[in-house]
């Protein structure tokens, strides 16, 4: 599985990783990281996608 923050004006790119999702996020603003806790804190607006594998995006055959 895959993951990634959308905030209204920015799309991160795909992680292998939650943990590393959410230590990314704060480059986009889409919330941050307590490295004391663990914890992510998302900021209003912002979705977590999470997709299978790349092949998920790719367009199917005809």
């Amino acid at each position: 599985m895959e993951y990634r923050f959308i905030t209204p004006n920015r799309i991160g790119k795909w992680y292998p990783e939650l943990n590393l999702a959410m230590k990314q996020a704060a480059g986009i603003g889409a919330g941050y990281y307590d490295k004391a806790s663990g914890q992510f804190f998302k900021y209003r607006d912002t979705q977590l996608q999470v997709r299978n594998s790349p092949e998920d995006d790719a367009p199917l055959a005809a």
